[in-house]
C-alpha cells in the first residue's frame, strides 16, 4: 500500500515538533495541547532513560543543565536504533560527535564511557567462564581476556568522579582501570596500574597465549633490569585476575 505524500509531509512534521518545538512548527490541524502530551512522553522516556544510566553525570548537573543536555541530545542526534538498551551508546555518540558546549565539564565524555561501560556489562548476553584448573600451574598454562572484562584508560580519574570531587584538568598520568562481571553477574571495577594494563593488552590482542610467553614479553618491554621480577610478580597478579574471573584459562 502506497503512502500518501501528505502523510509523509505531516508524519515528518509531527516528528520534527516532537524532536525540537522551539525550531519546528505545530504539525497543522493537530492542537496543541495534544502535540504537548506527545512531546512529553516521548521526551520524558528519553531523559528518564539518561537519567537511569548516567546517575553520576546526572547528580553533577543541576536540573536545568541537565534538562538542557538531554534536550539538545533529543532534538540533534540522528538515532539509528529502536532499542533502548542501545541508547546510551548513542548518547556516547553525541557526546563525541556533536556536542559543543564549552561549559561542560572536560571529563564529561570519559565519565558518560565509564557508566555506559557497566551498564554494557551488566546486560551483555555473554556468559562469565569459570575454570577449576590450580592456578600454581598458570605459567604453562595458556589464558585469554573473559569478553566481560574490558581494559580501559582514562584522562582523568572517571571512578571517583562525583559532587565532592570534580578535576578541572587531566591527570599527569592516566588512570587505569579494568571493569568486569563476576560469577556471581555484579559489575565491579578494579583500578590497575600501566604494567597490568599493558599485560592485559597483550593477553587481548591474541585468543589465547600462554602466560610464560605473556610475562616474557612484558618484561622484554618494560627493560627492567630484574626481568625476573616482572615475571614473578606479574604472575602473581594474573592468578588474582584469575581468581576474579577477568582472565579465564584455555
Amino acid at each position: 500500500m502506497k503512502v500518501s505524500q501528505n502523510f509523509k509531509s505531516t508524519q515528518l512534521a509531527f516528528a520534527a515538533y516532537i524532536r525540537d518545538p522551539q525550531q519546528n512548527p505545530i504539525p497543522v490541524d493537530v492542537a496543541e495541547s495534544r502535540m504537548a502530551m506527545y512531546r512529553a512522553l516521548f521526551f520524558n522516556n528519553i531523559e528518564g532513560f539518561l537519567s537511569g544510566n548516567f546517575p553520576v553525570l546526572r547528580a553533577l548537573l543541576n536540573d536545568e543543565q541537565w534538562l538542557a543536555l538531554t534536550q539538545d541530545f533529543y532534538a540533534k542526534h540522528p538515532c539509528h536504533t529502536p532499542y533502548f538498551l542501545q541508547i546510551p551508546a548513542e548518547f556516547l555518540s553525541y557526546l563525541q560527535h556533536e556536542r559543543q558546549c564549552e561549559t561542560d565539564f572536560p571529563f564529561m565524555l570519559e565519565l558518560a564511557h565509564y557508566e555506559w561501560v557497566e551498564m554494557a556489562l551488566a546486560t551483555s548476553e555473554e556468559e562469565v567462564v569459570t575454570h577449576d584448573k590450580n592456578l600454581n600451574e598458570l605459567l604453562n598454562l595458556a589464558i585469554a581476556l573473559s569478553p566481560l572484562a574490558w581494559p580501559l584508560a582514562y584522562q582523568y580519574p572517571v571512578h571517583k568522579i562525583g559532587p565532592d570531587f570534580l578535576p578541572l584538568a587531566a591527570s599527569a598520568q592516566p588512570t587505569f582501570i579494568v571493569v568486569y562481571r563476576d560469577a556471581l553477574d555484579d559489575v565491579n571495577f578494579i583500578e590497575i596500574t600501566a604494567l597490568t594494563y599493558r599485560m592485559l593488552e597483550l593477553i587481548q590482542a591474541q585468543e589465547a597465549i600462554l602466560t610464560a610467553d605473556c610475562l616474557q614479553q612484558l618484561a622484554v618491554e618494560s627493560q627492567h633490569p630484574n626481568p625476573e621480577l616482572i615475571i614473578s610478580s606479574g604472575l602473581e597478579i594474573l592468578k588474582t585476575l584469575a581468581e576474579k574471573t577477568i582472565i579465564t584459562l584455555v
